[in-house]
C-alpha cells in the first residue's frame, strides 16, 4: 500500500491502477441525476410553502388584503403540485420506476398546467399594469401580478428541469435494468 507521505509499495511503479474496478458510468450518472432532482424538489417545496402561506394568510384573513392580495384561481390547483414531489422523493431511494413515471406525469398535470393557466389568467391584469401603471392587488407593497409572474417564471423552470432530469434518470435506470437482463 502506498501512502501520501511514505514510500511506495515495493514491486510496483505506480502503473498498476488499470486493473482496478470502476463504478459503471450509468451508476455515476444515476447518482448525479438523483442529486439534481433532490435539489429541484427542495426548491419546489420552498415555492409551494410560499404559495401555501399566501393562500392560507389570505383565506384566514390573518392580515389585511392590502398587505397580501387574495389568491388567483390558479393558485388553488397549484397547491396539488406537492403530489409529484412526494412521488419523486419516494422514487429516488430505491430506484422505483413506477413512482418516477407517476411523478413525471403528475408534474405536467398538477405543476405545469396550473402555471400555464395562471399566466393566461393574469395576462389582462399585467397588460393593464403595463399600459396604465395601475395595480389593484398587492403583496407587501409590490404589484401582485408582477410577483406572481416572477413565481411562475421560476416555477416553470424548476418543473421543466425536474421533468428533464427525471426523464434522463429513467433512461439510466432502463439502461441498468436492460444490462442486468442480458447477464
Amino acid at each position: 500500500m502506498a501512502s501520501r507521505a511514505g514510500p511506495r509499495a515495493t514491486g510496483t511503479d505506480g502503473s498498476d491502477f488499470q486493473h482496478r474496478e470502476r463504478v459503471a458510468s450509468h451508476y455515476q450518472m444515476s447518482v448525479a441525476l438523483k442529486s439534481e432532482i433532490r435539489k429541484l424538489n427542495i426548491v419546489h417545496v420552498l415555492i409551494w410553502v410560499l404559495m401555501a402561506a399566501q393562500v392560507t394568510v389570505s383565506q384566514l384573513s390573518l392580515v389585511s388584503h392590502k398587505v397580501v392580495a387574495s389568491p388567483y384561481q390558479w393558485e388553488y390547483p397549484y397547491l396539488l403540485s406537492l403530489i409529484p414531489t412526494v412521488f419523486s422523493f419516494l422514487a429516488l431511494p430505491r430506484n422505483n420506476i413506477s413512482y418516477l413515471v407517476i411523478s413525471m406525469i403528475s408534474a405536467g398535470l398538477f405543476c405545469v398546467a396550473p402555471l400555464i393557466y395562471g399566466g393566461m389568467e393574469m395576462f389582462p391584469v399585467a397588460q393593464q399594469l403595463y399600459r396604465h401603471g395601475k395595480a389593484y392587488r398587492f403583496i407587501f407593497g409590490f404589484s401582485a401580478v408582477s410577483v406572481m409572474y416572477l413565481v411562475i417564471i421560476i416555477a416553470v423552470q424548476v418543473h421543466a428541469w425536474q421533468i428533464y432530469y427525471s426523464k434522463k434518470l429513467l433512461d439510466q435506470w432502463f439502461t441498468s435494468t436492460q444490462e442486468k437482463k442480458k447477464k
